[in-house]
């Protein structure tokens, strides 16, 4: 025997002795998602829900319609904002328009605005700064949203 055969020979029962103590691969486990997608994706749903409930309040009552509409503009403002930062590969899909009770209160927007402004400090501090800085601005918006709804009746 060669000792070319010889050293060939004994390098392939090297290489299978490794192998055989390793355990078989796993099929690679799936990426988690971005974090900042995913605050970003439950920002845009509330603002949704929000406009959608601006637009049934709108719906509930013709007389009040067009006092509400500056607010619900301000909201899709918001809804724009917050769409332009959403990372474009791999980012959730719009969620289609909820249904949801076709009458609509002042108030029940008002306590809607209130919930919204409230759940802010926390994405804010979840968030990168420049959606930490949105996030910020829209809760603002959304509690003098909540007082001003305090004038209609």
């Amino acid at each position: 025997m060669s000792r070319r055969t010889l050293l060939g020979a004994g390098a392939g029962l090297v290489l299978v002795g490794c192998a055989k103590g390793q355990e078989p691969a796993s099929a690679p486990a799936s990426p988690s998602p971005d974090p900042q997608a995913v605050l970003l994706a439950g920002l845009i749903e509330g603002k949704e829900k929000l406009v959608a409930l601006y637009q049934q309040a709108a719906l509930s009552d013709v007389k009040l319609a067009p006092a509400l509409q500056p607010f619900q503009q301000r909201h899709l403002a918001h809804l724009a904002a917050l769409r332009r930062h959403l990372p474009k590969p791999g980012s959730p899909a719009a969620t289609p328009t909820p249904v949801v009770n076709p009458e609509v209160t002042v108030e029940a927007l008002k306590e809607a605005e209130r919930a919204a402004a409230s759940a802010r400090p926390e994405q804010a501090a979840a968030a990168v700064p420049v959606v930490a800085q949105l996030v910020a601005s829209i809760g603002a918006c959304e509690a003098v949203h909540a007082q001003a709804l305090g004038r209609f009746k």
